[in-house]
């Protein structure tokens, strides 16, 4: 589709002069690049050649509540898994424009496998802002190595000598089946008893996944749980969450000509979220229209292709989920701007960024209702792809990071310029 949609790329925070020109010029739908290299554009292409094998395993993944090897395989074939890896060990530092836009596509063929892949790809360049030694450790010992997480601060800590010793049951690790090491949250405690939340990667000799992963959505991203028993991470594994968002972790810095790692890790880390909501509901589209063009009342045999009601939902859907799209690429642009001009986001800026992509899952998640209400019952029979989406799209808004009620309530205080509510994340 050639729609597009301006906006005034003099409203982006930098400064700098690359906004002075005005407007950009923004596709929306098809997923399309805004700024891309010659590889990156071509990352998007072979994603549209698997694309269809991927769809095909879209149930048998769902049955398996893993994401398939055939598709970890197929993606890893076209090096996707090292979008956010440092040049340095062989990676493609993909701007996050082009990233996300390939995760919209992949999430319209399967959003579990997008959900867990994006992730395992994000969490590289949150290893990027780690010290080089572990980088070292890992990428100079295997260049295909991705991370799961689960970081929230599940875990008991008992301080040692050199690191700690961690203990805990840490949940919703999608893609863990596919990692050779995880990203786990847990807090330390400075003199005066306050908090220090805290990261650390430990390789998959150090956990036991369990198998606990039975839910009424996005089934294919094994988001399973990660127990750890006992087990010390020394201090080269572990940063601050408060510096990693400051650049004031022992990695950053490290790659000076980069043009992704000048940044916080949470814009990246969460960027995968919103681009499946979207693909979900842009396939929710497509999926409606092809189902609308053949279907007949039961009772009258009444070809309801052309019916009022119908299409006057397809219309408000199609322009809200244009609007989620325009949306999230503005987001989008905003940070590779920011991160090809080195100018760290502001508070301001980070909370725009922050609750942006849960109001485009917002919008997302009530276009993709809209349609699903008059889809008609045989949508709701298993292997339905279009209950599937509406599960798959429901669940998006369910993260703790796309959760609008917390994300208002964020942007509402800064823009009355109070305090961070520290409860908030």
């Amino acid at each position: 589709m050639e729609n597009t949609i301006d906006f005034n790329a003099n409203d982006v925070s930098t400064g700098q002069d690359e906004l002075d020109s005005g407007q950009f010029r923004m596709s929306y739908v098809e997923a399309k690049t805004l700024h891309s290299a010659a590889q990156e554009r071509s990352m998007l292409e072979k994603i549209k050649e698997i694309l269809p094998k991927i769809a095909a395993n879209a149930e048998r993944a769902e049955q398996l509540r893993k994401v398939p090897d055939e598709n970890i395989t197929l993606l890893k074939e076209i090096g996707f898994h090292r979008a956010f890896q440092p040049k340095f060990y062989g990676g493609l530092e993909m701007s996050l424009p082009d990233f996300a836009n390939c995760i919209v596509t992949l999430a319209g063929a399967c959003a579990g496998t997008a959900w867990a892949f994006s992730l395992l790809c994000t969490h590289s360049h949150q290893i990027a802002l780690f010290p080089k030694q572990l980088q070292d450790e890992i990428w100079l010992n295997n260049p295909d190595a991705t991370a799961s997480s689960s970081i929230a601060p599940f875990g008991k800590v008992e301080e040692v000598e050199g690191g700690i010793k961690l203990s805990g049951d840490y949940g919703w690790s999608s893609g863990c089946d596919h990692a050779e090491y995880a990203i786990v949250g847990f807090n330390r405690f400075d003199a005066e008893g306050k908090k220090i939340y805290s990261f650390g990667v430990i390789p998959r000799k150090d956990y036991v996944i369990h198998d606990n992963w039975f839910a009424g959505a996005i089934k294919s991203s094994g988001s399973k749980q990660l127990q750890i028993r006992d087990l010390f991470i020394p201090e080269y594994q572990i940063q601050k969450a408060k510096d990693m968002m400051e650049g004031k972790s022992a990695g950053f810095g490290l790659y000076p000509d980069s043009k992704i790692f000048y940044s916080p890790y949470r814009p990246y880390f969460a960027s995968g979220f919103s681009a499946v909501s979207l693909g979900v509901a842009e396939r929710m589209l497509e999926a409606f229209k092809e189902k609308q063009k053949t279907r007949i009342r039961a009772y009258t045999g009444a070809n309801l292709g052309a019916s009022t009601p119908a299409l006057m939902r397809l219309a408000e859907s199609t322009h809200q989920v244009a609007a989620a799209r325009a949306f999230l690429e503005k987001t989008w642009e905003d940070h590779r701007i920011h991160g090809e001009n080195k100018v760290y986001p502001s508070q301001e800026t980070l909370a725009f960024w922050r609750t942006n992509q849960a109001y485009a899952v917002k919008m997302c998640i009530e276009a993709v209702d809209r349609l699903f209400a008059a889809a008609g019952a045989t949508s709701w029979l298993d292997g339905q792809e279009m209950q599937r989406l509406f599960r798959d799209s429901h669940m998006t808004g369910a993260h703790a990071y796309t959760d609008y009620d917390v994300c208002a309530q964020i942007l509402g205080r800064e823009l009355m310029g109070l305090e961070p509510d520290p409860t908030m994340v």
